[in-house]
């Protein structure tokens, strides 16, 4: 799938799943309205910038946009929700496929909107491990 854009101004909380679906694209996404996570339960721009850089994936900040650049191998990481429901969910998402383990801390902040998020993962055939941390395994 090639890269995308989307006006997502009006619907910032689907900025963490479209950043985890075009981890996966070719060539680079583009994504409108980030001046709307500044005020979520973190700052989702800086963090999701953070966290998936982690895994290999670069994405700029530009003014109200956000630029996320394909990769074509996502690496498992130690990343972190940062106590963010939709960060532990999207960054599990991109988990899914990667190179190696990824091990998501504070991964509980999935309770807030969807306490069985990794439960519905492992119905799907996800290799999760449910302690303090939540693992991905190859």
């Amino acid at each position: 799938m090639d890269g995308f854009y989307f006006d997502a101004t009006d619907c910032p909380d689907l900025f963490p799943p479209l950043v985890a679906l075009a981890a996966y694209c070719n060539g680079q996404t583009t994504i409108r309205g980030v001046s709307r996570l500044i005020h979520k339960e973190s700052n989702r721009a800086l963090t999701l910038q953070d966290e998936f850089d982690k895994m290999g994936v670069f994405i700029e900040l530009e003014e109200d946009t956000m630029i996320i650049h394909g990769s074509e191998v996502i690496k498992g990481a130690d990343v972190h929700s940062n106590h963010d429901h939709r960060i532990a969910m999207a960054c599990a998402v991109a988990a899914l496929n990667a190179v190696d383990e990824t091990v998501i801390e504070e991964a509980g902040a999935v309770n807030k909107s969807y306490p069985d998020f990794f439960k519905d993962l492992e119905k799907l055939g996800a290799d999760v491990s449910l302690d303090n941390k939540i693992k991905f395994h190859e």
